[in-house]
């Protein structure tokens, strides 16, 4: 039998070989790597977590004040709801009592005849609103489109008198909006929009809630439902018309103007309102009616559609009604439109068959042009980025280039020109007469004997006739 070692007796280790040390660094650095990355990925989520929390801590802020300024509004509403009716009915009582006095005196019809000021326009108009006259009323100020910023400020005063002015200007603009009912359409007086606008901007002020403002208006549910019927029909005609790249401007200002006087922005609309808004972008009243239509948010998308459409002007107009400047830079833009302008007025001069007609187009366009940016350097106090000099320089060029072209053309001192009667040739600036050469006279004869009987003119002729 063998004898079993003992164990506390030196036996012979075997060394562990290269092989194995580096099979144990290459797990030591794998374990070290997979615990860094660990590591970090749980530094990652609780970072991340954190901000999440942060995230919803300030939403919750956010909301709290929301439904703090919601429930201050509501019960602002409230306390003043039965204040704005008291005097909503007093006004109500003394429209009425002036109307019943207006009828009683029994006032000629000569409402709609000719004023010779603003009193004299807001006595007429007063007039008719008390007596709440609305067809009459459409006619006076549809004659008056000259009278436009008088009209514009005596108007809301006249509303006021209005017993129901919200109803009186739905009445007041029926016949042509929101389809236009008229038989007979006068080439000059077909254009009736100007007026539906200036009628719904006008009944702002009076219907506005004299306590807490527009955001309440003092229109009876009766008649914001009629306007809101409106609203649709003038939608559903959208087809008849040729969709919404064919409707005019005018209808499209007056539909969305009637949107903001009543209240009654739809907000599954707003992409209508987007398309209808840029369809009509160059109106100056349109980057106010977009944030009153809900469209602030979608306006940086406005903007871009509006540069890419080369309507660069329209669109610094609606950066600056946004607040967007340091987005979109006005100067580049109103660069960028000029060179355009220059562009497309040189594309004009290229037209071979009318020279003359073209040359006064191009030259117009390219006038218009500058007129527009130097009025928006000026709106916008652009002065020292973009100076206006030079422009307005180049559009005294142009302007001068005009009148030259009407002038008539001087007759040349070297030519001879003919009496009428066949009288003798003059020679112009000599003073100086000379008898028809012989060669002439086949060609002088035959009138001679045609004009014996007129008196020789007194005035030198329209033709003139060279010397051989």
């Amino acid at each position: 039998m063998g004898s079993i070692p003992d164990p506390g007796e030196l036996t012979e280790l075997t060394p562990p070989s290269f092989d194995e040390f580096q099979r144990q660094t290459s797990l030591m650095t794998s374990c070290t790597l997979l615990w860094k990355e660990l590591s970090d990925h749980f530094t990652s989520l609780e970072q991340n977590l954190l901000k999440k929390s942060e995230a919803i801590k300030r939403k919750i802020q956010n909301l709290e004040q929301e439904t703090k300024e919601s429930l201050d509004e509501l019960e602002q509403r409230e306390v003043t709801i039965m204040e704005s009716v008291e005097i909503a009915v007093g006004k109500v009582e003394k429209s009425k009592e002036a109307a019943l006095k207006v009828l009683k005196r029994g006032r000629s019809d000569d409402d709609d005849g000719e004023v010779d000021d603003n009193e004299g326009l807001l006595m007429n108009l007063k007039s008719l609103c008390l007596k709440m006259d609305s067809g009459r009323f459409w006619r006076f100020v549809t004659a008056r489109k000259k009278e436009l910023e008088a009209l514009r400020s005596q108007m809301p005063l006249a509303l006021a008198d209005c017993v129901d002015p919200a109803k009186f200007v739905l009445e007041a603009i029926s016949e042509v909006f929101p389809v236009d009912k008229r038989v007979d359409k006068s080439e000059r007086g077909n254009d009736l929009g100007w007026a539906c606008v200036l009628v719904l901007e006008s009944l702002i002020p009076v219907v506005v809630d004299p306590k807490i403002g527009k955001s309440r208006l003092l229109v009876t549910p009766s008649v914001k439902e009629r306007a809101k019927e409106i609203a649709e029909t003038w939608k559903a005609s959208l087809e008849e018309r040729g969709g919404i790249e064919n409707v005019k401007t005018p209808d499209v200002h007056t539909f969305l103007q009637h949107l903001v006087t009543f209240g009654i922005v739809k907000e599954e609309d707003v992409d209508l309102y987007r398309k209808l808004v840029v369809g009509s972008a160059w109106r100056k009243q349109m980057p106010k009616l977009a944030v009153s239509l809900g469209l602030a948010k979608k306006m940086p998308d406005m903007i871009e559609e509006l540069i890419s459409r080369g309507q660069q002007l329209d669109a610094v107009h609606f950066t600056y009604e946004v607040g967007l400047v340091h987005k979109f830079p006005p100067v580049p833009l109103l660069k960028a439109f000029l060179k355009d302008a220059k562009k497309a007025a040189a594309s004009i001069m290229e037209d071979p068959n009318n020279a003359g007609r073209a040359a006064n187009l191009a030259g117009r366009k390219e006038q218009s042009a500058l007129r527009a940016v130097v009025k928006c350097i000026e709106d916008y106090k652009l002065e020292a980025e973009f100076p206006p000099e030079n422009l307005k320089k180049r559009l005294e060029q142009l302007e001068k280039v005009k009148p030259e072209k009407k002038r008539p053309a001087a007759v040349p001192a070297n030519k001879r020109t003919r009496a009428n009667n066949g009288g003798p040739i003059i020679l112009l600036g000599t003073h100086r007469t000379i008898p028809h050469p012989p060669c002439m006279a086949a060609e002088v004869h035959q009138p001679i004997l045609m004009r014996t009987h007129l008196k020789p003119p007194l005035h030198l002729p329209d033709h003139t006739l060279e010397l051989p």
